[in-house]
């Protein structure tokens, strides 16, 4: 430990991190206040008995950041979180139009709206309307009528699904919907579109095509012309991470232009003699990173590598390291304290694990000696980048695997082949071309470039496509517990950020962790928290309740299932016992047990005897209604009620577990604001 005193200040991210994650996962504000209390007290008994050795002062620090980190996202939530609607409820309203996001692939048009006069409403709202019925040429600041059914932004249907809930109430959005009927104009605001608009406009008039639509948000942040067969490609062949505005983005953008003022500096021999062209090229390749972000939005992950590429260029100006495991823990303090909310999700974690990796990857000895720069031929050279290039994914991929099965419950299996020339093409030549052709159309001879970009974005996409078409390019998963994930993750956090052989117990807890990811078992049933849509195992397949499910819904359920086939009609299969209002069936368990199964199928009033006697055979019943006393089956009765306050269910028949999504006792802001909890 003392061997490795320098490396403890790479944990102070840690340390608070671990407490914004528990006031996320506590449910009550008396766990809060219980966490708190005790971690300071333990930091103020530290204090006491440690006198002055540097382990009981690391030790005391990290209680205090423990504490601390708990505090933060309760303040915030607390200042600026937008409390939900109470209710699904339909209105009539007059709004102000804050932002509009065209939906090609779904032919429809998402608003976020400000409601004017309407103090029953939350103060922001995020509505979805038919592009046919939205007035040509809206823009922000045009004062609309519409009506539209609103409702609490939706929490995870799923245990370990995507909580749009939270990111809602941290983003002051109270409400989502969607419009009926015909939108009208009632004031017009400026129609006259932004610099992005403009942009991405030219982008698109420039270069057509999938081609053009990813031009366009590599240049402006704007994903809403992709197609979702490419972002399948995309997520599928692990290159969806060009396709958000991150770190590749913002560090190509900022390196190509600090290399360009630097050498058009250069050629002035009184400039170089005079001048520390090094600081002024990072101030221009700061200036250039801050306008790209604003240009593309200043969406919280541009934000966060902005900030990262800022954190560079100071370390460069005060002649420090540029690239070290302390320069990407001071980044994530700040992001940190600036929004607490990122750190559970996974755009969050992803970028600081992976660069985390890099870094820690070409710290260690043997692979800095190995890839060091030397004396040899040009082929010798160009082999030993591309094995970088590959080593590099290989350990950015297994570190981001347990992140992706995680959150979205598969993980890509030849990302690192994909990257290995998509980020080079990326970097080095379609972002540079993109930036010329940019620069050339100012004075119409921008062709060329323009040429060579579409030239370069179609051999992505073939990349892609032959990838993600290739087998087990995707492993499914079936949704993992936090605790499995946490221990996971602090293995490899544990075996990054020491040195020397005190790394080495973290390979054995990832390991350990691998192998149990491995073994999860399948859930035999899944029941999603409206009670409506249900998914059972037949087999190797799944069959679904309402075979009518939407493809979002059908998405969801398969990736909490690891399933990655088709879904079969639950009222077609031989074993199955359904009329129009119930389905019955028999269900069995992978690796054993069996439960017979009750599902409602509509609101119909059901005979009352008929109905007791076949809940009482029963041994789990679901239904989206709320189920009087009465009925009774023999062992789960999820209805409405129940599934509402534990967020949806995973059911493994071999062990009888019930897997909820939540405590019922949460209260956190965006839940008790719901229907008056």
């Amino acid at each position: 430990m003392e061997a490795e005193r320098a490396q403890l200040p790479l944990w102070a991210p840690i340390g608070l991190g671990a407490g914004i994650c528990a006031w996320f996962a506590l449910p009550t504000p008396m766990h809060w206040i219980a966490w708190v209390m005790g971690w300071l007290g333990l930091a103020i008994a530290l204090g006491v008995v440690s006198r002055g050795g540097r382990l009981g002062r690391a030790l005391m620090i990290g209680a205090t950041l423990l504490a601390a980190g708990c505090l933060l996202p309760w303040a915030k939530a607390l200042l600026v979180g937008a409390p939900p609607l109470a209710r699904a409820a339909m209105v009539q309203m007059e709004a102000r139009v804050i932002a509009t996001e065209p939906l090609a692939e779904r032919g429809s048009v998402r608003l976020a709206l400000a409601p004017i006069g309407r103090a029953d409403l939350p103060a922001r709202v995020r509505v979805n309307a038919k592009s046919e019925a939205v007035p040509k040429g809206l823009a922000p600041g045009d004062v609309i009528a519409l009506k539209a059914r609103l409702m609490p932004p939706p929490t995870a249907a799923l245990p370990g699904g995507y909580d749009y809930a939270i990111r809602a109430y941290f983003a002051g959005i109270g409400a989502t919907g969607r419009a009926l009927g015909e939108i009208r104009v009632v004031q017009a605001g400026d129609r006259s579109p932004g610099l992005r608009e403009r942009l991405s406009a030219h982008v698109r008039s420039r270069l057509t095509g999938p081609e053009g639509e990813i031009a366009a948000t590599l240049a402006t942040g704007d994903r809403t012309g992709i197609s979702e067969a490419d972002a399948e490609t995309m997520r599928r062949s692990g290159l969806a991470h060009l396709l958000s505005i991150s770190g590749l983005h913002v560090s190509a953008l900022i390196g190509g232009v600090m290399l360009v003022v630097y050498r058009l500096l250069a050629l002035s021999p009184t400039l170089a003699l005079r001048l520390p062209l090094i600081l002024i090229a990072a101030c221009a390749g700061a200036a250039a990173g801050l306008g790209y972000t604003l240009l593309t939005g200043a969406e919280v992950p541009t934000v966060r590598s902005c900030v990262a590429a800022l954190l560079v260029i100071a370390g460069l100006a005060l002649g420090r390291e540029a690239i070290s495991l302390r320069l990407i823990a001071t980044g994530a303090l700040v992001v940190m304290l600036l929004w607490p909310e990122a750190v559970i999700g996974p755009s969050f974690q992803m970028s600081f694990a992976a660069v985390t990796a890099i870094v820690a990857l070409y710290e260690w000895p043997v692979t800095r000696g190995f890839f060091a720069r030397r004396e040899e031929g040009w082929i010798r050279r160009l082999l030993r980048g591309l094995a970088g290039l590959l080593v590099t994914g290989i350990a950015v991929e297994l570190v981001l695997m347990p992140i992706a099965l995680y959150h979205f419950h598969q993980a890509g299996m030849m990302g690192a082949l994909a990257n290995l020339i998509a980020i080079p093409l990326t970097s080095f030549i379609i972002m540079p071309a993109e930036v010329l052709a940019l620069l050339f159309d100012v004075f119409g001879l921008g062709a060329p470039a323009w040429a060579v970009t579409g030239w370069a974005l179609a051999l992505l996409l073939a990349v892609a496509r032959y990838v993600a078409a290739l087998p087990y390019a995707v492993m499914a998963m079936p949704a993992i517990s936090g605790a499995l994930f946490v221990s996971t993750m602090l293995g490899l956090l544990w075996l990054m950020l020491w040195r020397g052989r005190l790394r080495w117990p973290g390979a054995v807890v990832v390991l350990i962790g691998a192998v149990l990811m491995a073994m999860t078992p399948a859930p035999d049933i899944l029941v999603t928290a409206d009670g409506r849509h249900i998914a059972v195992r037949t087999g190797r397949d799944y069959a679904l309740l309402r075979d009518r499910a939407g493809d979002y819904m059908r998405d969801t359920l398969a990736e909490s299932a690891g399933f990655d086939g088709a879904f079969d009609a639950l009222a077609g299969l031989p074993a199955a016992d359904c009329s129009i209002d119930v389905c019955a069936i028999t269900v069995e368990g992978q690796g054993g047990g069996r439960a017979r199964l009750l599902a409602t199928r509509t609101n119909v009033r059901l005979p009352w005897r008929e109905l007791v006697a076949a809940f009482a055979a029963s041994d789990i019943v679901v239904s989206d209604r709320r189920l009087p006393r009465g009925c009774a089956p023999l062992w789960l009765k999820l209805d409405r009620q129940m599934l509402a306050a534990n967020g949806g269910a995973l059911i493994l028949l071999r062990d009888r577990r019930l897997i909820t999504g939540r405590d019922p006792q949460d209260r956190h802001p965006w839940v008790i604001g719901r229907a008056g909890r």
